[in-house]
């Protein structure tokens, strides 16, 4: 898994138990759940009765007395978490494949047009027929007019990686990379060997 996913996935997590933790806190306390099952909070937390406040006004006054910094301060780091949120968000939903591809080097509009997934399938194909390959997966990404090419590669126990990667090199990409008319289209290959039992010597 790259860095990028276990990172939004972290964040979520984090972002979903504190959204969790804070309705359910809010949720006991407007549903009286402590006094109606005879539970003792611990001491000085937060809304324990329907009528409490986050805040109270001893709360308030003791933050208001911390000089004139001290709400502009409060209110400029509010901003700029949910200026963070809102540029995650946007991360998330911009498309980091590049969707269709151009054959042949014709402009889009003018030409046939290939389907990033419909060239990924291409390439694993034509990779896990190669020999002393078992499986290969496949990943566009970039843009339509410079894709990248992430490849997988499962090799078989008796394959070898030099021969895998210049057949490889040879006929998918070379093939891929004269369709869409992308000489130096950049690519990543990752070797790996399929699980077998070892083999005993006699």
């Amino acid at each position: 898994m790259t860095p990028r996913p276990v990172l939004n996935r972290s964040l979520l997590a984090l972002a979903g138990l504190v959204l969790l933790g804070g309705g359910l806190l809010i949720l006991f306390a407007g549903l009286d759940v402590y006094r109606r099952r005879d539970l003792v909070p611990p001491a000085g937390w937060p809304l324990i009765v329907p009528d409490d406040v986050l805040l109270g006004s001893a709360d308030r006054a003791r933050w208001s007395s911390q000089g004139w910094w001290w709400w502009p301060a409060v209110i400029a780091a509010l901003a700029l978490v949910a200026l963070l949120a809102l540029w995650w968000l946007l991360a998330q939903l911009r498309r980091r494949r590049p969707g269709v591809l151009p054959v042949g080097g014709t402009p889009p509009q003018e030409g046939v047009e290939l389907r990033d997934r419909a060239l990924s399938d291409a390439i694993a194909a034509g990779a896990g027929a190669l020999p002393g390959v078992q499986q290969a997966e496949v990943r566009i990404t970039g843009r339509s007019a410079h894709p990248r090419a992430h490849v997988k590669l499962t090799l078989t126990p008796e394959g070898a990686p030099g021969a895998a990667l210049d057949a490889l090199c040879e006929g998918p990409l070379r093939t891929a990379r004269r369709s869409t008319g992308c000489p130096d289209m950049p690519t990543e290959v990752r070797l790996q060997v399929a699980r077998h039992k070892p083999h005993r010597a006699q």
